[in-house]
C-alpha cells in the first residue's frame, strides 16, 4: 500500500498504525525503544509526502482539538506544531501564559484540568520548569501530552526531527560520529539528542567548556559520560580534536539567559576555542552535516559561512520538524493507548 496515495483516505489509520506502538504521551526519548523511533521516522516520511503536495491538507485529525500551551517564547516549535495540526485538519488553539489565568495565579495543574474539562484531545506544552509535562501526564486522565521542552530537561520532538534529518541525508545513524558542541549544560535539546542518537547506534562526542557540561553526566576520572542507555558518550574539550572524522556537527546556542556568572572566561575566548568554523569543519569527514536546533547566534557558536554553507541542513531540520510533529500528533491523538 502506498502511503502517499492513501494518506488522505480512511486507510491512513491502518497504514500508519501498522507496526507502530501507540503511546499516550511523548515526554522524552529515554523510554523510547529503537523500534519505536524507527516507526516515528517511517510515519514522518509519509507525512512529508503530504507537505510536498500543492494542497497540504488531509482529514486525519478532523474533529480533534489540540492546544499548544507555551509558557516560554518559541518560534520554530510552536509554529511547526500549529502547522502540523492544521495540515492534519485538527482544530489548533494557541495559548500562552501571558494573557491567561496564569497571570492571576492559576497553577499549571488547574490550567490543565480546565483544558481537559473543555474536551481537548492533546496538549503540547513548553514550560520553564523541568517535569511540568510529567505532572500533566500523571494528573490528566483523558488528554494526551507532548513535551515541547521542559526546563533544562528534555525536548524529545526536536531530537526526533534531528534523527530524521540525519537519516534522510546519511541513510542511517549506525556507526556515525556526531559531535555536539557548546552549552550542553543548559540544552534540553542536547539531552534528548544524546538519548536518541546513541539509541540509534551513533557515537556521540560532546565538546565545549567543562563548566558547560552536565556535572551529573561527567565522570572526571576518565572524561567519559556513561548513561543508562548502555552506550558510551565521550567528552573532549578540544573541539579541533573532537571534530576529527565527524559525520555530523551540531552547534548549540550559548543560553546566556539561563546562565549565572562564571561559566565562561569571556565570549571572545569561547569563540576562539569552540566556534564551528570552515577551518574546523575541514577536519570532519567530507560532506559532514552541520546542524543547529536554533535560534542561532551567528558569529558566536557558528560562523556565518558555515551556518548558510553547503554542509548546513539547518533549514532541513525546520522542514522535517513539521513532518515529525505531524506523525506524533497523529499517533498520540488517534491511536489506542498501549504505552504511557
Amino acid at each position: 500500500m502506498s502511503l502517499s496515495r492513501t494518506i488522505d483516505t480512511p486507510e491512513i489509520e491502518e497504514a500508519l498504525a501498522a507496526g507502530t506502538t501507540i503511546r499516550k504521551h511523548v515526554l522524552d526519548l529515554d523510554d523510547f525503544s529503537r523500534e519505536e523511533i524507527h516507526d516515528v521516522m517511517n510515519s514522518a516520511r509519509s507525512m512529508k509526502e503530504v507537505l510536498g503536495r500543492d494542497i497540504k491538507k488531509v482529514p486525519a485529525l478532523r474533529g480533534k482539538v489540540v492546544v499548544t500551551l507555551f509558557y516560554e517564547a518559541s518560534t520554530r516549535t510552536r509554529i511547526s506544531f500549529e502547522e502540523a495540526g492544521k495540515v492534519l485538519s485538527a482544530d489548533v488553539i494557541n495559548m500562552s501564559a501571558s494573557g491567561s489565568s496564569t497571570e492571576k495565579g492559576e497553577s499549571l495543574l488547574n490550567t490543565g484540568l480546565t483544558i481537559q474539562a473543555m474536551g481537548v484531545d492533546t496538549i503540547v506544552i513548553r514550560h520553564p520548569h523541568s517535569g511540568a509535562p510529567y505532572l500533566l501526564a500523571q494528573e490528566l486522565d483523558t488528554v494526551n501530552i507532548i513535551n515541547a521542552g521542559d526546563g533544562l530537561h528534555a525536548h524529545p520532538t526536536q531530537a526526533l526531527l534531528d534523527i530524521y534529518t540525519v537519516q534522510d541525508r546519511l541513510g542511517g545513524l549506525e556507526g556515525k560520529k556526531i559531535v555536539i558542541v557548546g552549552d550542553v549544560l543548559h540544552s534540553r535539546v542536547a539531552r534528548s539528542d544524546i538519548w536518541g542518537f546513541a539509541k540509534m547506534g551513533a557515537k556521540v562526542v560532546l565538546s565545549g567548556p567543562t563548566t558547560l557540561m552536565p556535572p551529573d553526566l561527567l565522570l572526571a576520572s576518565n572524561s567519559i559520560i556513561q548513561s543508562t542507555i548502555g552506550s558510551l558518550v565521550e567528552f573532549d574539550s578540544d573541539l579541533d580534536q573532537a571534530i576529527e572524522g565527524a559525520d555530523v556537527v551540531m552547534a548549540l546556542r550559548l543560553q546566556q539567559e539561563r546562565q549565572n556568572a562564571g561559566f565562561l572566561p569571556s565570549l571572545r575566548e569561547y569563540i576562539r576555542r569552540w566556534q564551528v568554523t570552515d577551518e574546523r569543519l575541514s577536519r570532519a569527514n567530507p560532506g559532514a552535516l552541520v546542524m543547529h536546533p536554533g535560534p542561532m547566534n551567528e558569529g558566536i557558536e557558528i560562523s556565518n559561512s558555515i551556518a548558510h554553507g553547503g554542509n548546513s541542513v539547518i533549514e532541513d531540520q525546520v522542514t522535517n520538524g513539521v513532518a515529525v510533529r505531524m506523525a506524533l500528533l497523529y499517533h498520540v491523538t488517534t491511536g489506542p493507548t498501549q504505552l504511557d
